[in-house]
């Protein structure tokens, strides 16, 4: 069995620190909650990643604090059942999403159904029915999430959806931040409502792809 000395030991040590706080990129990072952001802040302080915890505190700096859900948000929520994170109400229609931090949409295996998680705040009336944007290009830059590997399985499961006449929606509820699409980022994400189940089509219009349904707004 080969021994080390402390020397050894500690610069083997200091090495995993260092693999591991350079695994956190920007791209990672800005998936995590500011709560999450502060504690990863507070530990690579403690184990001296000086450039980890920099990066933190910029991040930190850029993002508002999040207060309490508006009283608009808290209305539309009452005698609604209680909302769960997107990841469990995929799990509840038999769902496994691909990425459970990005992924908004999904495919059931037992019927190959799509299933998507549409923001409730965007949903539209217009003309005797629903609809909700549910990815278009990203031109001049405005839609950057349309582009990252979020973006383009929605895209992938947008065509799918349009093959098969049909997809399932999950309604997410939140308050969205200003200048990013919610997919991306939102100020408040309070859940999914797994209970309330909107079938619709899919419909291509010019190069934006558009949720089609019912006749007024859930």
């Amino acid at each position: 069995m080969s021994t080390y000395g402390g020397g050894d030991v500690n610069t083997m040590a200091s090495a995993f620190k260092t693999d591991r706080a350079r695994a956190w990129t920007r791209e990672r990072l800005d998936q995590l909650s500011r709560q999450e952001l502060v504690n990863l802040q507070a530990n690579a302080q403690r184990l001296g990643e000086q450039e980890l915890a920099t990066l933190c505190a910029a991040l930190l700096e850029e993002r508002p604090r999040r207060g309490a859900p508006s009283a608009a948000v808290v209305t539309r929520l009452k005698g609604r059942p209680k909302l769960m994170p997107r990841t469990r109400a995929f799990e509840a229609r038999g769902v496994w999403l691909y990425d459970p931090r990005t992924s908004w949409s999904g495919v059931r295996k037992a019927d190959g159904a799509v299933v998507m998680a549409l923001w409730q705040p965007a949903v539209k009336s217009r003309d005797g029915g629903c609809r909700c944007l549910l990815w278009a290009p990203n031109v001049g830059g405005a839609r950057p999430w349309s582009d990252s590997p979020a973006g383009r399985e929605r895209l992938e499961h947008c065509k799918l959806a349009i093959e098969r006449q049909g997809a399932e929606g999950l309604l997410v509820y939140g308050q969205p931040l200003e200048g990013r699409l919610p997919e991306d980022r939102a100020s408040t994400v309070l859940g999914i409502d797994a209970e309330t189940v909107i079938r619709f089509q899919v419909e291509l219009r010019g190069a934006e792809y558009w949720a089609c349904w019912g006749k007024k707004t859930i």
